[in-house]
């Protein structure tokens, strides 16, 4: 089996229990396969026998709320909140999604946000895409390379499209533990390598700092006990 079976896009019917370590080195062979830097002794992360993943309604809910904030946000940078909310307080209602908003999110939906919380928001797309591709609504090709942002249209379709909570659940084809530990794993070191290249070069590395942060933040948080993705720290 090649790297790219490992990280590829279909499920695979059997899902094979790895060690950290063998998830680490499958990691680093597909970085040596798109030339990024890694660190040879850069530490294992958890097995499946230490990590939780989060419930699906969790998940699904979450994926919504965000959806849905990210969208005010935008529209407050543009100075258009009051209308934002006026228009997406019947969407949050129809999903039944109000209680899943961090404190920043919170903010930005209560009006009290400042600038810095509305582009901390906007950049919560990309969380967006890990969670959506965890409950395996979107193919693994989508995310495993953080080139660029993805397309904000195809995310607001996936929410808009459904009428109703379980519409958006009936997509669900949830990914194992086990494969979103290898897509941690992944970015996990993908991190590393935007972070020490930001540090001795200037301008765009292979793969989008910025993207892969946020990624990563919402892989961490599937299988963390942190409700709030802003609490878990992301060390390099």
């Amino acid at each position: 089996m090649g790297i790219f079976d490992i990280f590829g896009g279909k499920k695979k019917s059997t899902v094979v229990c790895k060690s950290s370590g063998q998830r680490k080195r499958e990691s680093i062979e597909f970085l040596k396969e798109l030339q990024i830097d890694y660190l040879e002794s850069f530490p294992e992360i958890e097995d499946a026998s230490e990590a939780k993943l989060k419930e699906v309604d969790a998940i699904c809910k979450k994926a919504i709320s965000t959806l849905l904030i990210v969208q005010v946000a935008h529209d407050a940078l543009k100075d258009q909140f009051e209308k934002s909310k006026s228009m997406f307080t019947e969407a949050f209602e129809r999903f039944g999604v109000e209680n899943y908003l961090n404190a920043k999110e919170k903010a930005v939906w209560d009006g009290t946000y400042t600038k810095l919380d509305l582009i901390h928001i906007t950049w919560e797309y990309e969380i967006f895409w890990v969670l959506v591709w965890a409950l395996g609504i979107i193919d693994t090709d989508e995310i495993k390379i953080p080139k660029d942002p993805l397309d904000y249209m195809k995310a607001i379709k996936i929410v808009s499209e459904c009428k109703s909570y379980d519409d958006f659940k009936a997509k669900v084809n949830m990914h194992s533990l086990e494969e979103i530990l290898d897509m941690l794993d992944l970015y996990y070191r993908y991190h590393w390598a935007t972070h020490e290249y930001g540090l001795k070069h200037k301008g765009h590395y292979k793969i989008n700092h910025e993207v892969v942060v946020e990624r990563r933040r919402g892989l961490e948080w599937l299988v963390s006990d942190a409700d709030n993705w802003f609490d878990i720290y992301l060390d390099t």
